[in-house]
């Protein structure tokens, strides 16, 4: 009997295969199709159920089918032993299948479907481990969420006025138009909630607490490309200003998470703050006005993140759950296939000429010195980029080479076949993929004139970078690490700059503070006696003393009667 991962795993791949064929045929014939089917229409405004295809659109979903298809298979053995797997797995269909209604839609109202599948999903997966930690994380990853969708529905909301939610038709049109302009705003928010920029990064490492699987889907082609995916289909329609501050915003992101890798010990927080310097390179490559390039990168990082993540998935089901890079080393003479893929994916994600993530690397690179902006985003680039390739050779030095310093006669092996086969069917790709996409996407290419020393410059810093990672990683007996010299410095850094504790406590804690405050002050100090206790004495006073007049009305009567009495004899004398 099929398992039900290889059952999703065909129909992922078989679908991927024909969206990938489409896709190229579309591209050829520079041709989309847009389905309308409405709902309901109530006062002039029609709720669409809308669907565009073009070669954008269907060569992400080929991407993310495909990459799904080889976690879902991969999954069959690392989630081996688990009671709910199949629940685990229409979990992960479910996400696959928000992704595909987000990246179809050029609706505002479909994308909210998707855009709040993925969020809903995302947690459940976070949380699926059942664990404290889990659940912090699922919070966190939910509530950062929130605000996104809090985003997009507001920007819905504010659609209203035109008569249509099909964004696609008012790009040019919201550039110029100021209250259109705060669609945009709302939509660039939404996306930074959802591709954790600054200052919403604090979820994406935390999201690690999910199961590797799902942490190479989120982490390669769903849950964070989304908001990277909605800008793409957004690019036409922000201001020179607005992608000015955008773009000092994700250079920060990318410099921040790449300086933060450098401290990391957890393998999985590596690659995952790995991504969110991706992510920000992706961004800021956008708001310079090149949107193809970030398109172009965000797939070729798809696949060889996907593989990094199954790479570490592997090795951490290898080693009894042990995450802790300090504690392994020497991997590769015991698994030198799982390694070999690993460092293949690592070189990739440097950018090391002919793989995958060199052709979308360089040529950002490239293109970023041509069209020179100012010296601080120069510097950024290449210094983000000089920490990809630092904290990728650290990861190497410390996982791979050296001797094993796990349990002793620990029995590990390349023998999981499965996990193997997945991971052989993404290798393919992470090679060969860049160069492919590269013919595919720009069949005029780009033309690119610079002086001999800039050309060579991303290879310069790669290997700088790779240096500097070596030296800073390099141990041996009584050696001091270079991070424990300067701790204070070296624990700001690798807390992404205080942000957890920000997102955390400076969420929480502010606000019960001060509501402790004012429980003190208002509802048990003076303000409680002068205020509303002293107002309930007085009316309390005021009517007992009533009380005492309306319940003795006969004796009352009698003494109002000879007051009266008295005060007419007064007058007539």
């Amino acid at each position: 009997m099929l398992s039900i991962c290889l059952i999703y795993s065909m129909i992922f791949l078989i679908s991927s295969v024909t969206l990938f064929f489409s896709s190229v045929y579309f591209m050829i014939l520079d041709y989309s199709v847009m389905l309308e089917l409405e709902m309901v229409s109530i006062n002039s405004c029609s709720v669409m159920m809308t669907i565009l295809f073009d070669w954008m659109s269907l060569l992400f979903m080929s991407f993310v089918l495909f990459i799904s298809s080889m976690v879902i298979y991969y999954s069959e053995e690392y989630m081996m032993g688990d009671k709910n797997i199949n629940r685990f797995i229409m979990l992960v269909v479910m996400f696959v299948l928000s992704m595909m209604l987000l990246i179809i839609s050029p609706n505002l109202i479909s994308i909210l479907l998707g855009w709040d599948g993925l969020g809903l999903v995302s947690y459940c997966l976070v949380i699926y481990y059942q664990n404290e930690k889990s659940f912090n994380a699922g919070m966190l990853t939910a509530l950062t969420n929130r605000l996104g969708d809090v985003a997009l529905l507001i920007s819905i909301g504010w659609m209203m006025n035109y008569g249509s939610w099909n964004f696609i038709y008012y790009l040019n049109f919201m550039k110029n138009d100021y209250y259109m302009m705060i669609i945009t705003s709302l939509i660039i928010f939404a996306a930074f909630t959802k591709s954790a920029q600054i200052p919403f990064s604090s979820w994406l490492p935390a999201a690690m607490a999910a199961p590797t699987p799902v942490s190479s889907l989120v982490h390669s082609s769903t849950l964070v490309t989304a908001g990277v995916y909605l800008l793409i289909r957004f690019n036409f329609s922000m201001s020179y200003s607005m992608m000015m501050l955008m773009l000092f915003i994700s250079s920060m992101t990318m410099f921040m998470a790449g300086l933060g890798a450098n401290f990391e010990f957890d393998l999985k927080k590596i690659i995952a703050l790995s991504t969110l310097s991706q992510l920000g390179l992706m961004m800021s490559i956008l708001f310079l006005g090149e949107y193809k390039l970030a398109f172009f990168h965000l797939l070729t990082h798809a696949l060889f993140k996907a593989l990094l993540f199954m790479c570490a998935g592997c090795i951490i089901h290898n080693l009894n759950n042990s995450q802790d890079i300090r504690s392994m080393g020497g991997l590769i003479k015991h698994m030198p296939l799982t390694c070999s893929f690993f460092n293949i994916s690592n070189m990739a994600l440097c950018g090391i000429p002919f793989l995958s993530g060199f052709y979308s690397k360089d040529l950002i690179l490239e293109v970023m010195s041509m069209n020179y902006l100012n010296l601080y985003i120069y510097l950024i680039f290449y210094i983000s980029t000089g920490l990809t390739a630092c904290y990728t050779i650290r990861l190497m030095y410390y996982s791979l080479m050296g001797d094993y310093n796990f349990i002793s006669l620990s029995l590990i092996n390349d023998s999981s076949k499965i996990m193997l086969k997945g991971m052989g069917g993404l290798i393919f790709l992470v090679i060969t993929g860049g160069s492919m996409l590269m013919w595919l996407m720009f069949p005029t290419p780009y033309f690119i004139c610079l002086p001999f020393y800039m050309k060579i410059m991303t290879l310069s810093v790669i290997l700088s970078g790779a240096w500097i990672g070596y030296q800073v990683s390099l141990f041996y007996l009584n050696y001091d690490l270079k991070s424990l010299i300067f701790y204070k410095m070296s624990l700001f850094f690798s807390m992404m700059w205080n942000m957890p504790f920000i997102s955390t406590f400076g969420v929480n804690y502010y606000p019960l503070y001060m509501g402790n405050f004012y429980y003190k002050m208002f509802d048990q100090g003076w303000y409680e006696f002068l205020g509303s206790q002293n107002i309930y004495l007085m009316l309390k006073k005021k009517s007992l003393f009533m009380q005492i007049l309306f319940s003795n009305n006969l004796k009352i009567y009698l003494i109002l009667l000879v007051m009266w009495i008295i005060i007419l004899l007064l007058n007539l004398f």
